[in-house]
């Protein structure tokens, strides 16, 4: 670590029970949950008593406390953030861990005292990416859990930021926040903590070369690098996150007093060019601390692997009670302590005057002079009784030096007002040595907007996005839309071709080219090699589809003077997160996200008119339901590691069939929805106050043009009166009408 610094072990707390544990276990610090808007909405969570006592608790002790806002959040719900995290912030909460860029703009905004960190939920997957961030303010960065060690090690390199990640618990097989299967399946929503885990059903696989039977394909092992510490901490990283503010309080004690255990050891060990095995007593332990069908060590030392699947049963292994209970006794139901010594004196004739210290630190309480006694003296038993009663302070009565003359007499409540009086210094000077108590950045109270919103009454222009050169032939020699975003990789296979598609269509469509769902460090040429490609055509190609922060922070590092419209996963829920990217991010558009619904989404219109910028809405495509750098038919032993992509299926128990995308140029798999979105119904409303765009994913040359025709006529307005049956039988209208809880 950096000047020194140890890494910092950060335990996770569904409830107040999970947080005295995993304190009492070991945790430097510990993230949780208050009431709302936190990724874990069936974990108990904290009441605001709950949540601000133990803030006081943690700094006592000289730990910190983070509060996750790591969801995202809908526009009528924004005025509920300040009055909430208030009188946390004024507790001294340490961070919060968010995933909504408009929430981070608005706690920078508001509360400047807070640290801001980013949540994996973000799916930050290099530095670019996490650049971009620390302008706006991050100062730690919670990267996505497929990272490799280097490419952790080259986020912190290139921006400084404190990087923390995952070194133990349940693993996602998407990358987090990029994950809809449970939201457009059932409605319950990962962005908003309540994933109902589709992931963890049995479905069968069908590639080029094989097809199963059904078994577990998404659903990962649990990671456990307990094993791997030395060279964790050897790589940089300064917080190491265990996961799991769903399982009991036992599981956090537990596991955070064996990771406590070996990363002191290693520190100690270290001192002396030593080593050390971890020994199998706490293996065993940690795999009956609910670890899903074995242990496996994450992403950090390799791309993916069938090994890192259960395969067979997502199950939790049956865990020992008498282990369970033996860490309840010990970490849960023993209250800590710190021992204090007492030194006293009530001397007849002088103020009484009780010592308490701690911790290298000694607190006085003066009280009024000494009587001498008329009657009955205070004995020096009574004197002791009354000071040894520390109660619910943290504190613990250890030596106890008492004087008491024979005849003197001190009534028995200022005894225990000059104990209150003492501890409350102490517990004051305790945390003033741990760094807490000085006064921190005011507060800026949120103020009425006075900008004036309206809607656009421009013509909806019509945007396709193609995946496929076969797309492509599909819309050769139609009615050209307005915009045409073209598949990036399709530079790279079929550049002749796709250029040549691109000119044609140029006389009356503009071009864009589409980024990857996901890059990561091996896409660095890439990126620049199409960069490079774009502006030798620049008469071609008009801008970018931004679908992750690592692309637009990249074009934002290039300088890129194109524009750049952000896809509807690069999420804007409400409209502060879209002025903040307009303002940080340049953006000329952006695309309403999947999960609002229609009035929601109405809401986020009235904003991007202001903003002058375009807005598009997905009326037809296929839902990306999972974005994995994990590999369905590498799991099934099937990957060929060639340079292009190839089909796949996914089929569940209701025999409905996911389409896949193996995209080996990126090594990553598309899931995509069973049936396509399909909004033919209702499009009246939307005339005028937004752009309509196609999503061509799956799609033949033949349904491509088919469904382009269909929806071309019906976005002229006199269409509507009498709607034609689509070329296409199954259809799912999406969250238009439901939405997200």
């Amino acid at each position: 670590m950096e000047n020194g610094k140890r890494v910092e072990l950060l335990a996770p707390a569904g409830n107040a029970e999970g947080f005295y544990g995993a304190i009492h276990a070991g945790a430097d610090a510990v993230y949780l949950g208050g009431s709302r808007f936190g990724a874990r909405a069936y974990a108990d969570n904290f009441t605001e008593e709950e949540l601000v006592s133990c803030i006081r608790y943690a700094h006592l002790l000289g730990r910190r406390v983070y509060l996750t806002l790591n969801t995202l959040i809908k526009e009528k719900e924004m005025d509920g953030i300040f009055p909430w995290l208030l009188p946390y912030y004024e507790a001294g909460l340490d961070g919060v861990i968010i995933q909504d860029l408009g929430v981070f703009a608005y706690i920078r905004e508001h509360f400047p005292g807070l640290e801001l960190h980013v949540s994996t939920q973000m799916a930050i997957t290099g530095w670019y990416g996490a650049a971009f961030l620390k302008g706006m303010g991050a100062v730690r960065i919670v990267p996505a859990r497929e990272l490799g060690l280097e490419e952790i090690q080259e986020i912190k390199r290139k921006t400084g930021l404190e990087i923390e990640t995952f070194i133990h618990g349940a693993m996602c097989y998407c990358y987090s926040g990029q994950c809809l299967f449970s939201s457009i399946l059932g409605g319950r929503s990962g962005n908003r903590g309540r994933c109902a885990q589709p992931c963890r059903l049995p479905y069968s696989v069908r590639t080029a070369d094989s097809r199963t039977e059904p078994f577990y394909p998404l659903s990962l092992k649990d990671m456990c690098t307990i094993e791997r510490i030395p060279e964790l901490i050897e790589a940089g990283i300064d917080s190491f996150k265990i996961e799991g503010r769903m399982k009991k309080p036992e599981y956090a004690a537990g596991a955070t007093a064996i990771y406590r255990k070996y990363i002191d050891l290693y520190y100690e060990k270290k001192k002396g060019g030593e080593t050390f095995e971890v020994e199998p007593e706490d293996l065993r332990a940690l795999t009956s601390l609910y670890i899903r069908s074995e242990r496996q060590e994450g992403y950090y030392f390799r791309q993916n692997g069938r090994d890192m699947v259960t395969l067979q049963t997502p199950a939790y292994e049956s865990g020992s009670q008498e282990l369970l209970d033996g860490i309840r006794r010990r970490w849960i139901e023993q209250p800590f302590k710190i021992p204090a010594d007492i030194s006293a004196e009530f001397s007849t004739g002088k103020r009484a005057e009780v010592c308490f210290t701690a911790e290298g630190l000694t607190a006085t309480a003066w009280g009024e002079e000494v009587q001498r006694a008329q009657k009955k003296p205070i004995s020096r038993e009574n004197a002791v009784n009354q000071l040894r009663k520390l109660g619910a302070s943290i504190f613990d009565a250890g030596n106890m030096e008492v004087k008491v003359s024979p005849d003197a007499f001190y009534p028995l409540k200022q005894i225990n007002d000059l104990r209150r009086d003492g501890v409350e210094q102490l517990e004051k000077m305790l945390l003033e040595k741990n760094g807490y108590g000085q006064k921190r950045a005011a507060v800026k109270r949120p103020e009425e907007e006075g900008t004036e919103k309206y809607f656009s009454k421009g013509m909806s222009e019509l945007s396709v996005s193609v995946h496929t050169l076969d797309q492509l032939k599909g819309l050769a020699g139609k009615p050209a839309p307005d915009r045409v975003y073209v598949n990036g990789d399709l530079l790279f296979s079929q550049r002749e071709k796709i250029i040549s598609f691109c000119r044609e269509m140029k006389t009356t469509a503009r071009i864009f080219i589409s980024l990857p769902y996901i890059l990561r460090n091996k896409d660095q040429t890439y990126m620049e090699t199409l960069l490079a490609l774009s502006e030798k055509h620049g008469e071609l190609f008009e801008g970018y589809l931004v679908r992750s922060l690592e692309g637009l922070g990249f074009l934002h590092d290039k300088a890129y003077a194109g524009e750049i419209h952000a896809d509807a996963g690069l999420y804007c829920w409400n409209s502060q997160s879209l002025r903040e990217l307009v303002r940080q991010g340049r953006l000329s558009g952006f695309c309403l996200p999947y999960e609002l619904n229609g009035g929601e989404q109405q809401a986020l219109l009235k904003n991007a008119a202001y903003l002058k910028i375009r807005c598009e809405k997905i009326i037809y495509g296929r839902i990306p339901m999972m974005i994995t750098a994990n590999c369905i038919a590498k799991t099934c032993g099937s990957c060929r590691k060639n340079e292009g992509e190839e089909a796949a299926e996914l089929t569940d128990r209701y025999k409905k069939r996911f389409p896949t995308v193996l995209n080996c140029l990126h090594c990553m798999n598309i899931i995509y929805n069973s049936v396509p979105l399909s909004l033919h119904r209702g499009l009246s409303g939307w005339m005028g106050k937004c752009d309509f765009r196609l999503d061509f994913t799956t799609e033949s040359a033949e349904e491509t043009a088919s469904t382009f025709d269909f929806f071309k006529n019906l976005t002229k307005k006199e269409a509507f009166s009498a709607i034609a049956e689509p070329p296409f039988s199954e259809y799912t209208t999406g969250h238009e009408k439901r939405g997200v809880l």
